[in-house]
C-alpha cells in the first residue's frame, strides 16, 4: 500500500481500444487489450482512489469492486464521457488507445464487395487528452499515455507539450515484450518539469505500481 496520497481523490481513467463503425458488420480498431489502463484503475483503488474507469471493447472483467465503470465503444462515446466526468475530478489518466480517425459517413447496411478497390474516406476524431489539457484547472493532473515506434522519446516530449500534460507515459513497440497484446510492458514516464524515469520490462501489474508511486511522489 502506498501513503494515502489517492484515498478520496477521483480519478478517471481510461482503457482498451475505440471501434469506429464503418457498417453494421465492420470497424476501425487497433490491438490494445486495455490491461495497461485495467491495472492502473484496480492499483488506485486498492490505494483508496474513487476510480471512474472509462473503458472501450475489453475482453476484460471489472478490476475491483469499487471502480465505477463506463463501458464505451467509438471515440466519440469516450470523449464525451470523460468531458463530463471531468470537472470535479482530481486526475486524469488517459491510458486507452483512441482511434485517431473514424470513417465520415456510417452504412446503416453492411457494404458489398462490388469493386476492386474501395476507397474509404476519414475524418479527425475529438482528441480527448489535448482537450483536457486545455480545461485542466491548477489542482487537476492529466497523464497521457504515447506508444510509438520511432523517435520515440522525442515523439513522446513533443505529445507532453502539444497537449498540456503533466506527465506522458512512454511504451515502443521496439522494446520486446512491451505494448499491445502482452501481460509486461517497459515504460519510461516524462514529467512536465523535465524529470525523466525509465523502468526495465515488468508485469503490468508492476506497472500500474510504479505509475501510481512516480504520481505520488511527484506531484503534490
Amino acid at each position: 500500500m502506498l501513503p494515502e496520497y489517492f484515498k478520496c481523490k477521483k480519478i478517471v481513467i481510461t482503457a482498451g481500444p475505440t471501434y469506429e463503425k464503418i457498417d453494421p458488420v465492420r470497424f476501425i480498431g487497433n490491438y490494445s487489450t486495455g490491461k495497461m489502463g485495467y491495472a492502473i484503475a484496480a492499483a488506485l483503488a486498492e490505494n483508496g482512489a474513487d476510480v471512474h474507469l472509462v473503458s472501450g471493447p475489453t475482453r476484460l472483467e471489472k478490476p475491483h469492486a469499487g471502480i465505477s465503470m463506463y463501458q464505451v465503444e467509438s471515440a466519440r462515446e469516450m470523449y464525451d464521457t470523460c468531458i463530463r466526468l471531468f470537472p470535479d475530478c482530481n486526475m486524469a489518466i488517459m491510458a486507452a488507445a483512441v482511434s485517431d480517425y473514424r470513417p465520415a459517413t456510417y452504412n446503416d447496411t453492411k457494404i458489398k464487395k462490388k469493386d476492386d478497390r474501395m476507397i474509404l474516406e476519414l475524418v479527425r476524431n475529438p482528441d480527448i487528452l489535448a482537450e483536457l489539457g486545455k480545461r485542466k484547472s491548477e489542482r487537476q493532473i492529466v497523464i497521457g499515455f504515447a506508444l510509438e515506434t520511432d523517435n520515440e522519446l522525442e515523439h513522446a516530449k513533443q505529445k507532453l507539450e502539444a497537449k498540456n500534460a503533466d506527465a506522458i507515459v512512454l511504451n515502443s513497440l521496439n522494446d520486446k515484450g512491451a505494448g499491445f497484446s502482452h501481460s509486461t510492458n517497459k515504460i519510461t514516464i516524462i514529467l512536465k518539469k523535465g524529470i525523466i524515469f525509465e523502468y526495465p520490462l515488468k508485469e503490468k501489474r508492476d506497472v500500474a505500481i510504479d505509475i501510481i508511486t512516480c504520481i505520488s511522489e511527484n506531484f503534490n
